[in-house]
Order: structure tokens, then sequence, then C-alpha cells
């Protein structure tokens, strides 16, 4: 009888727990989840230019392709 009751307990906390860091993440995403406007996560990182071979930002890149200007 007590170990089903513990389990039990044991079952509630870790829901518990679960669910309340999936809606902290959700709440309050880290810095590493979080992306520009164009859906650029700021921490990506730079890409090779493919003629030259320098080192472009991925953010660069994105804006080229769209048409944008800076």
């Amino acid at each position: 009888m007590m170990q089903r009751v513990l389990m039990r307990l044991f079952v509630a906390i870790a829901a518990t727990v679960s669910a309340g860091g999936i809606a902290y993440v959700y709440v309050m995403p880290p810095e590493s989840m979080r992306v520009t406007r164009n859906g650029v996560p700021h921490q990506a990182p730079p890409v090779a230019h493919p003629l030259t071979g320098e080192a472009l930002s991925l953010e660069e890149l994105v804006r080229h392709f769209k048409g944008e200007r800076r």
C-alpha cells in the first residue's frame, strides 16, 4: 500500500517539475533560443562566402538573399 502512494507521489512531483520547466522555458526562453526578425539565431556562427571564403555573418547572408538593404 505504501509503495503505491509513494510511486504516485513521485509521478506527481516528476510531472509537476516537467510541466514547470517547460512553462519556464516558454515564458523566459534562454538567449540561445532567441532569433532576429529574419529568423536567424543571435548565437549563429559565421558562414563562409562561397567564392572568396571569407567569413560572413549569417544575418548578412539572409539579408542578401532576401534583397533587403541595410
